[in-house]
């Protein structure tokens, strides 16, 4: 029976590349996204490999989100797989230097939205008594670096969010993970730092991950049999060790 999909932060990075992942092996999809030219985009490439819908909207709006995901048309309407991958980091600052909009941001997107999208799901699969939910962490959830600390926090927050949600709908069935990446290779620097020239230096000198990396890993954690869950993945690029550890190209 053919899946359908649900991934939110489809436009850009692991998001997008897992988008494309799912279409590959004809898993059906829902793309969710604040900037509607590119869903657009992205939903005439995949539709020649399997069926998309769009849906346009922030997931740090409380009220749209639901509005959004209540209108998922009939056929799409039950998600059996669930991808929370819509974040950010805002600012690289001292906690004493910390812009309180960016601190905000990183809140309302990494803890709040991913809440709101998993609350207006979670019901049809706790009635179903089947689903996969993954929260797309970040090894910042694992360790803090320095003035990482916000960020950090709200990735924390993910990986305790998914293990309260693997305790709660256990009795379900539902399988619930998170997976937990280092540094990959996308547009995550350059909204960290604002458009500033900075963010291209962040992945010179070393091998990062790609989005597709981690696109094919979520593809393997939700294709696993029934009784298996991968409930925590923690993946770096081979050069990088810890949040302090990364071995640069001499």
């Amino acid at each position: 029976m053919t899946k359908t999909a649900l991934i939110t932060g489809a436009t850009s990075g692991i998001g997008h590349a897992t988008a494309y992942e799912f279409a590959k092996h004809g898993i059906n999809l829902v793309l969710c996204g604040r900037r509607l030219d590119r869903l657009n985009t992205i939903k005439e490439a995949l539709e020649k490999l399997t069926n998309v819908h769009i849906l346009n909207f922030d997931v740090k709006d409380k009220t749209e989100t639901f509005k959004a995901i209540k209108s998922i048309p009939e056929g799409f309407k039950t998600i059996d797989i669930l991808i929370n991958n819509a974040g950010n980091a805002h600012g690289l600052d001292p906690i004493n230097e910390g812009d309180i909009d960016d601190w905000d941001a990183m809140m309302d997107i990494n803890v709040k939205g991913l809440l709101y999208v998993s609350k207006a799901i979670i019901p049809q699969m706790t009635e179903r008594k089947s689903g996969h939910i993954i929260n797309i962490g970040s090894s910042a959830g694992k360790q803090v670096y320095p003035n990482g600390n916000v960020y950090c926090a709200s990735k924390h927050a993910v990986l305790a969010i998914t293990e309260g949600m693997r305790i709660d709908l256990n009795p379900f069935g539902i399988k619930v993970g998170a997976i937990s990446p280092g540094l990959v290779q996308t547009e995550f620097s350059q909204v960290r730092f604002k458009g500033d020239k900075k963010a291209d230096a962040v992945y010179q000198g070393f091998d990062a991950l790609q989005a597709e990396d981690i696109a094919e890993i979520i593809y393997f954690v939700v294709s696993r049999p029934n009784h298996v869950n991968i409930a925590d993945l923690l993946v770096f690029p081979t050069a990088q060790a810890n949040a302090f550890t990364l071995k640069k190209n001499s």
